[in-house]
């Protein structure tokens, strides 16, 4: 088996948790990510979920059952912005403070 194979076949059962591991970050103190509860919850009962909750890989957001409103685990979050352009209405994100964040690799 090639070596591409081999690292794909390992990749492929790495939990989430272990992948956001992997990829180098300084995590700071300051959340970049700011929540509109009222339009989250808006989306949640008009069109019976919020694609906040699905679209982003690095599992940010989860629903609070008890308050119906987004928890966010912005210590988790590797910068794509897929959340800023899926649900403008319902998230503010911003590039975390300089020095702060996923240093990107090349190569």
């Amino acid at each position: 088996m090639s070596e591409l194979k081999k690292s794909i076949e390992i990749a492929k059962k790495l939990s989430i948790e272990d992948r956001l591991y992997l990829t180098q970050r300084k995590i700071d103190t300051h959340n970049h990510i700011k929540i509109n509860q009222e339009e989250f919850k808006k989306a949640m009962k008009e069109k019976g979920g919020s694609h906040l909750l699905k679209i982003c890989n690095a599992q940010v957001y989860t629903l609070d059952e008890s308050t119906g409103e987004c928890l966010v685990a912005f210590e988790n979050c590797v910068e794509c912005g897929t959340c800023q352009v899926t649900c403008r209405k319902e998230v503010k994100w911003t590039n975390p403070n300089p020095g702060f964040g996923v240093f990107w690799r090349f190569g």
